[in-house]
């Protein structure tokens, strides 16, 4: 297989999937974590609280990647965004509350009390949008 068309990547990355983005650490390895994400007008949007481990990384070294892959038993497809980070504090709950309506089942009491917390502490989280230096897929 090749490379995805614009049109076959967008449309992977337009469903939930789960990415794996990976950072700088101070010293050592790269860290590498799960998070859920929006791919809109060509960056990769997510959020995070301002005192998170991945926030203070990303503020000593904004330069990431993102890994989103389909899962064991379909066919191999992959997308890795690289690129930097631009940070906001506008938005961020906005996409908090989009990202939660797709990723769980919002009929579930647990989940709609996690949202509403979210919303009481969304001055504490940011906007995080990867801006694309590199763009490669697979599938």
């Amino acid at each position: 297989m090749a490379a995805m068309s614009d049109a076959d990547r967008d449309a992977f990355l337009a469903e939930p999937r789960i990415a794996v983005l990976s950072t700088s650490s101070a010293d050592g390895p790269p860290m590498s974590v799960p998070i859920w994400f929006e791919w809109a007008n060509g960056r990769a949007r997510f959020f995070t609280g301002v005192t998170s481990p991945k926030m203070r990384r990303i503020a000593r070294d904004p330069v990431v990647s993102l890994l989103v892959a389909n899962p064991t038993g379909q066919p191999e497809a992959w997308v890795l965004i690289e690129g930097s980070v631009e940070v906001s504090e506008d938005g961020a709950f906005d996409l908090a509350d989009r990202l939660a309506q797709r990723y769980w089942d919002m009929s579930d009491s647990a989940h709609a009390r996690t949202v509403e917390d979210w919303r009481a502490a969304s001055a504490s989280f940011r906007l995080l949008e990867i801006v694309p230096s590199r763009v490669r897929s697979y599938g």
